[in-house]
């Protein structure tokens, strides 16, 4: 039962159709339609009212719930995923959509959103084609593979090949490679998920040829190898390449044919790589591995996102050997994880750029952004120091350009020191803390940056062109607020 003061606090509130008469919700009814601010009205006097029952000190002063009607409808017409500034040295930043399309593959999906497309539909033959076609060829004369298939992303990509060629069957993995991955997805689950059983073998720390041989029997469907991507192993260390797991493969097929029979079913080698690049990276004295390495060292199948060293949209690309990329096209997981119009326009997009890798690291921005030189680098940080200058009050801040690290981000190229130069601002009036709570709450676009200490640090490794400006146009915006 509501005590005496919780009653006295309840009647307080206001009805519903009183309260549309308050003066600040009748001047919202002419912006936006009457049965829309009535439910938002209903629903911010429901949330008083509910947390008066549970005891909650809240206002029921009629001109505070109006308030609070007003900043719902405007958290509700203002858009929620919308662009951001990213000034944190982060360069694949999941929290911010990974990677940057370059702007070729940007105006591809904005022009196959905005009409009709070719999407499955052969113009020379005037006859349903394959959504498949428009990148499938390109990614095979970049990475050497046989065939390719895109998917909504790279784990997608793993449950469907384990799916095709290991469901009731057994993956052999090594225990130093049960990785997890972003939101807490982890390798053993997705194999769980995809009906696969899964075989540990070796250490964490080590494992050899041997262990993976003595696993084999006639029930293993597959050799699976999860590139590291997001971790790094140092100091006593040993796994086995895919060359060698090529070979330990090949014999275990001779000698599964000559006892079973030529439909006995091969073993297959399957690698997960992860980040997926396509040109060589090689940060901080280490070679981060390429789809075509691995398809030359002899795997049947590779998969690897392409939202991250690659740079294109969300998407998992499955390369390999042409008879068992066929299968998993006729894999009903084909039609349940398929890309829309939008991604494939951009994946073919960002794909055709890597034709002429000069021009691939130019425009992609990803490419660019891990691969700039530092120098370079400084520049762009200087510009901006100085645009900040301009529009900030005079001895507010103290701007120093420092030699710092970004980083790959979006779990690739781990323990990589991308050297980089960053503004590190400190504050006379307000506080870094402050602002930095500013830029992320009360602008229309964001910036996000990094706190260190009392100071702001702005990485220019990744700023796009003109952002410098808009970080100077909210310094402006903040000491303003900050005036009243």
């Amino acid at each position: 039962m509501p005590s005496d003061s919780q009653k006295e606090a309840l009647r307080s509130l206001p009805q519903v159709e009183e309260f549309l008469h308050h003066e600040a919700i009748e001047a919202l009814t002419r912006m936006l339609p009457r049965d829309r601010v009535c439910d938002l009205a209903r629903g911010i006097i429901a949330e008083a009212r509910d947390a008066i029952l549970a005891g909650d000190a809240t206002p029921t002063d009629p001109d505070e719930l109006a308030t609070r009607v007003l900043r719902r409808a405007l958290a509700l017409e203002r858009p929620s995923l919308r662009r951001v500034v990213n000034a944190s040295g982060v360069v694949v930043h999941t929290n911010l959509g990974r990677s940057v399309l370059p702007a070729s593959a940007a105006s591809a999906a904005t022009a196959a959103a905005c009409g009709y497309s070719t999407l499955e539909y052969d113009c020379d033959k005037q006859a349903r084609g394959s959504r498949h076609d428009h990148y499938e060829h390109l990614a095979c004369a970049i990475t050497g593979a046989e065939a390719a298939l895109a998917v909504n992303n790279n784990a997608a990509a793993v449950m469907m090949v384990l799916a095709e060629f290991a469901a009731g069957r057994d993956a052999v993995i090594s225990r130093g490679e049960l990785v997890e991955i972003g939101g807490s997805f982890r390798v053993p689950d997705i194999m769980a998920l995809s009906g696969a059983r899964m075989v540990e073998v070796g250490t964490t720390n080590k494992t050899h040829l041997a262990d993976y041989e003595n696993a084999l029997d006639d029930a293993t469907a597959l050799l699976l190898k999860v590139h590291p991507s997001n971790f790094r192993m140092s100091g006593f260390t040993e796994s086995v390449s895919v060359a060698l797991l090529r070979q330990l493969a090949d014999k275990a097929n001779a000698e599964r044919a000559s006892r079973l029979g030529a439909d006995a079913g091969d073993v297959l080698v399957y690698e997960d790589l992860g980040s997926g690049a396509l040109v060589d990276l090689t940060l901080d004295g280490y070679r981060e591995t390429t789809v075509h390495d691995a398809l030359a060292e002899g795997a049947d199948i590779v998969s690897f996102s392409c939202d991250k060293l690659m740079g294109g949209p969300q998407a998992g690309l499955v390369v390999g050997k042409k008879r068992m990329i066929e299968r998993l096209k006729q894999s009903p997981y084909a039609r349940v994880l398929r890309l829309d119009k939008m991604a494939i326009a951009a994946l073919e997009a960002t794909l055709r750029l890597y034709m002429d890798e000069r021009e691939a690291r130019r425009r992609i921005p990803t490419l660019r952004m891990l691969t700039e030189d530092a120098a370079v680098v400084r520049k762009r940080t200087q510009d901006l120091a100085d645009a900040i200058r301009e529009t900030a009050p005079e001895q507010a801040l103290d701007i120093r350009i420092e030699p710092d690290v970004s980083r790959a981000g979006g779990g690739a190229l781990p323990m990589c020191d991308i050297p980089t130069f960053v503004a590190r601002i400190a504050f006379s009036r307000g506080s870094a803390q402050d602002c930095e709570r500013f830029f992320a709450t009360q602008r229309a676009v964001p910036i996000v940056a990094r706190l260190n200490g009392n100071c702001i640090v702005l990485d220019g490794r990744t700023l796009l062109e003109g952002d410098e400006q808009e970080i100077a146009q909210a310094f402006r915006e903040y000491f303003e607020a900050l005036e009243g």
